[in-house]
């Protein structure tokens, strides 16, 4: 047995037993936008403030296209994309025989969001979205689809999606890798991608392991 199992065993078999009702938390979102629209613009501006780019089709462009135009002059002739979304090929898939090590090829992922949070300009991801959960902190630059429907207001409401119950891993991306020191110098990309864009693009797709 593990020193983690351990110590969560240690935690079950002292935890004090308790049989009442599970308190009534309230969601904290009474103010936040009811329109979809205002949702979607406070997302956006959540998400631009932590570092990211919102990039949106143009109405008679694909969406290898726009992926493409988001990225600008981050691609060189010798970069590779690896694609987890289906409607976008890439250079190359993320498999499940995949390993970490075997992501260092890979210069942008491209992957769909679970949800968005627009208290947070978050998106979400699950083993389902990576494949290979190193995918999304190996890559320098990051792109995800989401579809603007899933977007909830905070992250009370996040936590209460039926993903949390399906889901062995869940994570939430917010903005580039970003650190700074205590003279304020910004570096990003210094732990994980150099960039994350966003593209509203709605999901036509069953949801995996849904």
């Amino acid at each position: 047995m593990s020193a983690r199992a351990d110590i969560l065993a240690a935690i079950r078999a002292n935890k004090p037993g308790f049989s009442g009702p599970a308190p009534d938390i309230p969601n904290h979102d009474d103010g936040y936008p009811c329109d979809a629209a205002d949702l979607r613009a406070l997302f956006v501006g959540a998400m631009e403030q932590m570092g990211g780019a919102w990039v949106e089709p143009a109405s008679d462009e694909t969406l290898t296209a726009t992926v493409h135009r988001a990225l600008g002059d981050r691609l060189d002739a010798g970069s590779c994309i690896a694609s987890n979304i289906a409607e976008i090929p890439g250079d190359r898939r993320v498999c499940e025989a995949d390993t970490s090590a075997s992501l260092n090829d890979v210069d942008v992922a491209l992957l769909r969001a679970r949800f968005g949070v627009a208290e947070t300009g978050s998106v979400c991801f699950t083993e389902h979205e990576l494949v290979v959960n190193a995918v999304a902190y190996l890559a320098q630059h990051l792109v995800v689809l989401l579809d603007p429907s899933e977007i909830v207001t905070n992250l009370h409401r996040a936590y209460q999606r039926d993903d949390y119950k399906t889901a062995r891993y869940t994570v939430f991306h917010t903005g580039p890798s970003a650190t700074a020191d205590i003279e304020g110098v910004l570096v990003r990309g210094a732990q994980g991608v150099r960039s994350l864009t966003v593209v509203p693009a709605v999901d036509q797709a069953p949801t995996p392991g849904g």
